[in-house]
């Protein structure tokens, strides 16, 4: 499913966890991050190299059915990962602020490494990976800092799947909270967490730019 160029995979969830056996790379891009990737040529460049784009984010699902085309349904980012780790797939978890990942606290995370890091601490941070014996990367970075790492370290990598999550270590350590259920449901977890935090609603600006320029693309 084409989206401003940027080419999702018409998946269920069940059908995401199955197909990204044979993926090497994927990426969960919400409006935001197809947004972004207009202007920014290094982050559509890398969101092409990916085996599989999962529709992370309600406005996705909308701009498909505006081009009749519509998609399975949204296929969450960090609920994919939960049902990798559930999985019992071994996980290195790359990203958030320093100390955060360390308060995970699950059996199959093999390796942490906080996201704070420059150039010259990359081929140690490779390094790690390598030696955790991790079957999954989960890099939060954020986009698209995220997407470009992953597709410019990929074959230095031992991993079978790499996958860019954005803030999924924070909710895992607790850090920051998932919206109910029923406002996942209702496809508003965007506002749930716009309201907890408030700094987030001028990110939320690109939404109605996103659903107007597929409408015109269309």
């Amino acid at each position: 499913m084409d989206i401003l160029g940027i080419k999702f995979a018409n998946v269920t969830m069940d059908e995401a966890v199955a197909q990204a056996e044979n993926c090497r790379i994927v990426f969960t891009p919400n409006p935001e991050i197809v947004w972004i990737a207009q202007k920014n040529k290094k982050l559509k460049t890398a969101l092409e190299q990916a085996d599989m784009l999962l529709p992370d984010g309600i406005g996705i699902v909308i701009a498909s059915k505006i081009k009749r085309k519509p998609l399975k349904e949204r296929v969450a980012g960090f609920d994919f990962f939960t049902q990798l780790l559930n999985n019992g797939k071994k996980v290195f978890l790359f990203g958030s602020k320093p100390g955060v990942a360390e308060k995970v606290n699950l059996p199959n995370i093999v390796g942490r490494h906080h996201g704070y890091f420059s150039e010259e601490d990359n081929q140690a941070i490779i390094d790690s990976i390598n030696a955790s014996g991790a079957e999954v990367l989960a890099v939060c970075l954020g986009a698209p800092k995220q997407e470009i790492w992953i597709v410019e370290n990929i074959d230095k990598l031992n991993v079978k799947l790499a996958i860019g999550l954005g803030g999924a270590i924070d909710v895992l350590a607790g850090e920051v909270k998932r919206a109910p259920r029923g406002w996942q449901k209702m496809g508003l977890e965007w506002l749930y967490r716009a309201l907890k935090e408030p700094k987030r609603f001028k990110r939320l600006a690109v939404l109605p730019l996103f659903l107007w320029r597929v409408l015109w693309h269309k």
